[in-house]
């Protein structure tokens, strides 16, 4: 089974949320605290495939840093981007979701608007800055799985 995975993080690098989504239906965030070993581990139970993007830079290396999980040891493990880069796509997830036409709920957030809902969740107890902000990663790793339908159907150039 195939999982689509994306984190969010704090200014201070810490991570703010994990998710996990595996087709059609399970969506797993964990959330602060809830971010450890062993929760990550469950989320993925019944898995053998990771699907990122710009994860294989960015949150492999951050999830075994904080939690000593490493997933490539466990997981075969896909970086979406390089196969973006092979059909000349470039950019962030944003923008490469743009050029595919692939839609998103949360218009308007990027990486730093998402550091400033944690921080205001945390500094005043802001519900809706935390619902913002896992709408935001829900639709990053509910988008991972329409990317890569996007690109099966992008042929390889010579």
């Amino acid at each position: 089974m195939k999982a689509y995975l994306d984190i969010e993080t704090s200014f201070r690098g810490e991570i703010t949320i994990i998710g996990v989504f595996c087709p059609p239906d399970r969506v797993r965030q964990l959330i602060g605290e809830e971010v450890n070993w062993t929760n990550l581990w469950n989320a993925l139970e019944g898995v053998t495939e990771i699907l990122t993007y710009n994860g294989a830079r960015f949150d492999l290396p951050v999830i075994k840093r904080h939690t000593k999980l490493d997933l490539n040891k466990y997981f075969a493990c896909r970086d979406l981007m390089y196969d973006c880069w092979k059909r000349k796509l470039y950019g962030g997830l944003k923008k490469v979701e743009e050029q595919l036409g692939i839609e998103r709920g949360s218009k308007g957030i990027d990486g730093m608007e998402a550091m400033r809902l944690w921080e205001r969740y945390c500094l005043y107890g802001d519900g809706e800055a935390l619902q913002a902000l896992l709408a935001y990663n829900r639709d990053d790793i509910q988008n991972l799985f329409y990317l890569e339908a996007s690109l099966a159907a992008i042929p390889l150039p010579p």
